[in-house]
């Protein structure tokens, strides 16, 4: 049996998300983290309000599900007490996730750090990276609902990454020589240029758009609003995480 601790555990992709380890014949929930429904029962579990509350639970993977806000201190949190590190949250940058590798390797733990847990979204990094190697100029639209706060989202930071290990676009006009605003040609993230878009209505959603010389490709990637395609990813991740010593980026990772 694996022992899960989901921080989060209240949330759109943490209350489905715990059904589906409590359903699970390989998995254990063994404790839980939602700082608003601290002391609340959760089957034959009490919520904790706190990481620290539920890492005091010997457990063997923990899932974090939260905010951009808490995401890094939970997981550094998690790896220092030797757990394994599944993390659903967005927000973390390059520079964080460096510091996380560092911890776990020193740990000998674990860590995926995936972005965006949905097959199709892995699907689309996956074609964009082959097509980076035969087109050379693109950029990336990130689209979100109206309250997610960080920006870029977690899907697009994770495929600028992905592409920088490719090679760089070319650009025909240095963003810097832009003529007007240059905050409209997007923030450079990895060599890529992100546009984020937060709008009622949307929830998660990715394009990327490559162009040479008479001829363009668009690869676009949508979720909807429910929780199932992340909740199947997850699951994944959690059997699948003791297999790896740092962090690993990207779900294309375990396909």
């Amino acid at each position: 049996m694996i022992r899960v601790c989901i921080a989060g555990v209240t949330g759109w992709v943490g209350q489905p998300l715990a059904a589906a380890v409590e359903a699970a014949e390989d998995l254990e929930l063994v404790a839980a983290v939602a700082r608003r429904a601290r002391g609340e029962s959760l089957g034959r579990l009490t919520i904790s309000g706190s990481v620290e509350d539920a890492l005091a639970v010997p457990s063997d993977v923990f899932v974090d599900y939260t905010s951009a806000v808490a995401v890094k201190d939970n997981v550094l949190a998690a790896v220092r007490t030797g757990r394994h590190a599944v993390v659903g949250s967005s927000g973390l940058t390059d520079d964080d996730l460096r510091e996380l590798d560092e911890a776990a390797r020193s740990a000998k733990v674990g860590v995926l750090a995936v972005g965006n847990f949905a097959i199709t979204a892995a699907l689309l990094q996956r074609f964009a990276i082959e097509a980076a190697r035969h087109l050379p100029s693109w950029e990336i639209l990130d689209s979100a609902y109206a309250g997610k706060m960080d920006a870029p989202s977690g899907t697009a930071r994770e495929l600028a990454w992905r592409l920088s290990e490719v090679r760089a676009p070319e650009v025909e006009v240095p963003v810097e020589k832009t003529v007007g605003d240059v905050a409209a040609r997007g923030a450079t993230v990895n060599q890529s240029r992100i546009h984020s878009m937060r709008l009622p209505g949307y929830t998660i959603g990715l394009e990327i758009r490559f162009g040479q010389q008479d001829e363009r490709l668009t690869l676009s990637y949508d979720g909807g609003p429910g929780a199932t395609p992340y909740v199947a990813g997850t699951l994944l991740a959690i059997r699948r995480v003791h297999e790896f010593v740092g962090v690993v980026r990207g779900m294309d990772r375990l396909l």
